[in-house]
């Protein structure tokens, strides 16, 4: 691996980590020793780039660090893909089609030699079986759910009973065949 390439795969370990990093799994990681990720990492403050920690307790980027990646891999663009295609099958209307569009998106970004790793992966999630349609708009649930407000739902247990209750819905799950919404 490069130096620079090096360099910044440090970042996105740091980035995409809350807790310290030492530099012995960073070296794990990037198949380096530790003294080149200790080197690296120097080079990388004095780069002004905001690193904290120190040798044997590990590093972590400040939050507030804004550089933009610069690229992604090819592994990356095909992890976006296989996730797109998974919920353009299995997500709502809405989201199935901003997963549709996200994949376009890629597409159009990427310079021409990475194109292909978007429009031909090497991974793909398989159709799955027809699900029974949602009782709920799941769009409007995640809006819910984002904006933190309650929802009026009816409710049919196993036995058949219905009710009518107000929920504070926190996630929706994806599962192979069915939505769950949990909720207060």
């Amino acid at each position: 691996m490069r130096r620079a390439d090096r360099l910044f795969q440090i970042i996105q370990i740091l980035r995409r980590s809350s807790r310290p990093i030492t530099a012995s799994r960073i070296a794990e990681e990037l198949e380096t020793s530790r003294r080149s990720v200790y080197r690296d990492i120097a080079d990388l403050i004095g780069q002004r780039v905001p690193i904290r920690g120190e040798a044997g307790l590990g590093y972590v980027l400040d939050r507030d660090y804004d550089m933009p990646p610069l690229m992604l891999t090819p592994d990356e663009l095909e992890a976006a893909v296989l996730g797109a295609q998974w919920v353009a099958d299995k997500g709502d209307p809405v989201l199935a089609g901003a997963a549709r569009d996200l994949i376009a998106k890629i597409a159009t970004v990427v310079p021409e030699r990475l194109r292909p790793f978007v429009s031909n992966p090497t991974v793909g999630a398989p159709l799955s079986r027809a699900s029974l349609p949602d009782g709920l708009d799941i769009a409007k649930a995640r809006a819910s759910i984002r904006k933190g407000h309650k929802i009026r739902i009816r409710y049919r247990n196993e036995q058949g009973d219905e009710s009518e209750r107000v929920i504070w819905p926190t996630m929706i799950g994806y599962a192979e065949t069915v939505r769950l919404l949990a909720a207060w």
